[in-house]
């Protein structure tokens, strides 16, 4: 490596899927060092619940702030990063910044009842939570902004999520060529609900050092079976109650979608009363029906007929209904929400059906149901219900690419030097890294985490660095 060259040391603070978290330090010939972050994360598994409370950088040296998307895995702890002294941008796309408010203020909500609840400090107050909102920039799709004098930044629409984005940062340094790093944040090339736009030529041409998430790294689309709907109809046809656990933004919408369908191609008679419950969610829903949010016109019309929003009955009736009927509710892993009032009293209950519609982390209630046979008993909110209700799960509706799909979008850089894999279990980013090597054309191959800092130079990988962290 020239000594006149800038380098930047990369690494990733979450070791495996959730509390996705970036870290950066950009090294210049002149001897100027400009940290930044990309998302900020809240843990959700259980053994890496400790390391919530945990920066391993002084925040107020972060010079700025990239978010990649909203959910909770990704922000939630960008009011912590503000109440340890974070004071610089944070640049999301435009509609990321819409949601944040939301997203952030439910957050606040969840981790202050259970903090109460353990009786100890919350990781973060209501105020960090306005001085963190007070500091959002909003970008639009496919414009260079200009952070400031060595960098710019792209944001490009991701089937994700709403307002998800791939952020391309180049960083440049006079007489020098750019060092490119896309990083994907959680990744699809399609959504429902949206058009996803084509990465530009421009880009697909740069030399380039890609951050690229894993979670599906594993498993081919061809190897994904829907289950969904044949589930539903199995269950109802049997007088039985559904419920469905769904993420509050993008998962709940879907579902909501796919049972209007349902409906349409006479699957699922209208009669059959479905009930939504989840103030986030209700809240979401309605900004997709009034905002837009990038949806479609022809989209908005997404809601199936006979739906009752909870909020407008009485919680409690439906928990005494044994008539079928459908309940899609929130959180989606099932340790928050309404879901901590519907599982314990549908588990014990042999025509139920309690069926998860993504990703269930290790440590969750939708994880340790995976884990209790049919007769065992489970805790649930401090309640021990014994598991008698059918538990179904699927991935029809991951919002995650397959590995052949994002394979298929690496494939598709002309000038790729590097890829560093990150935001997957341990042993799914070993084995989508080594199919990497093997099918896309790139110089090296890297898994991100918390022992390695990677050192790259615009021709990529420069050596690996230990880091103080693991």
């Amino acid at each position: 490596m020239g000594k006149n060259r800038p380098y930047v040391d990369i690494m990733s603070l979450n070791e495996e899927v959730t509390g996705s978290l970036n870290f950066s330090i950009v090294k210049f010939p002149d001897g100027r060092t400009m940290r930044f972050v990309v998302d900020c994360g809240l843990f959700q598994e259980r053994e890496y619940g400790d390391l919530n409370s945990m920066l391993p950088f002084n925040a107020d040296d972060i010079d700025f702030c990239l978010v990649t998307h909203v959910h909770v895995d990704h922000i939630g702890r960008l009011p912590y990063m503000v109440k340890k002294g974070f004071s610089k941008n944070i640049y999301a796309s435009e509609t990321t910044c819409k949601l944040l408010p939301i997203a952030l203020g439910d957050s606040f909500k969840v981790l202050n009842s259970v903090s109460k609840r353990k009786h100890v400090g919350t990781l973060y107050s209501e105020s960090d939570v306005d001085k963190t909102l007070s500091l959002l920039k909003p970008c639009k799709y496919g414009e260079q902004v200009q952070v400031n004098d060595n960098v710019k930044v792209t944001f490009l629409n991701n089937g994700h999520l709403v307002g998800a984005a791939l952020i391309l940062v180049q960083i440049s340094y006079p007489e020098c060529e750019d060092i490119n790093l896309l990083f994907t944040g959680d990744y699809n090339s399609k959504n429902m609900f949206f058009d996803v736009n084509p990465i530009p030529e421009w880009i697909l041409d740069l030399p380039l050092t890609i951050i690229q998430e894993s979670t599906y790294g594993d498993m081919d689309s061809s190897e994904m079976h829907p289950c969904f709907r044949t589930n539903i109809k199995e269950c109802l046809n049997s007088g039985g109650t559904v419920i469905s656990l769904v993420f509050s933004l993008g998962r709940a919408q879907e579902i909501l979608y796919t049972l209007k369908n349902m409906q349409d191609s006479k699957e699922l008679p209208v009669g059959i009363p479905i009930y939504f419950d989840g103030k986030l969610g209700i809240r979401y829903t309605n900004l997709y029906i009034k905002d837009g949010l990038d949806i479609k016109p022809d989209m908005k019309d997404f809601l199936p007929q006979n739906l009752t929003f909870v909020d407008k009955v009485d919680r409690g009736q439906l928990l005494e209904d044994y008539n079928k009927k459908i309940i899609v509710t929130t959180s989606g892993m099932g340790s928050y929400g309404p879901a901590q009032t519907y599982i314990p009293r549908y588990i014990t209950r042999e025509n139920a059906l309690i069926h998860f519609t993504g990703y269930t982390a290790e440590g969750t209630l939708g994880n340790r149901l995976k884990e209790t046979a049919i007769g065992e008993s489970v805790e649930v909110g401090g309640l021990v219900a014994r598991k008698r209700a059918r538990v179904e799960y699927t991935t029809e509706y991951s919002a995650h690419a397959k590995a052949d799909e994002m394979i298929e979008f690496l494939q598709q850089f002309k000038n790729l030097k590097l890829v560093l894999v990150n935001h997957g279990e341990t042993n799914t980013k070993k084995v989508f890294a080594e199919r990497i090597a093997d099918e896309v054309n790139t110089k090296q191959v890297g898994i991100l985490g918390r022992r390695y800092f990677f050192r790259v130079d615009t021709y990529g990988l420069v050596k690996t660095l230990s880091t103080k962290f693991e």
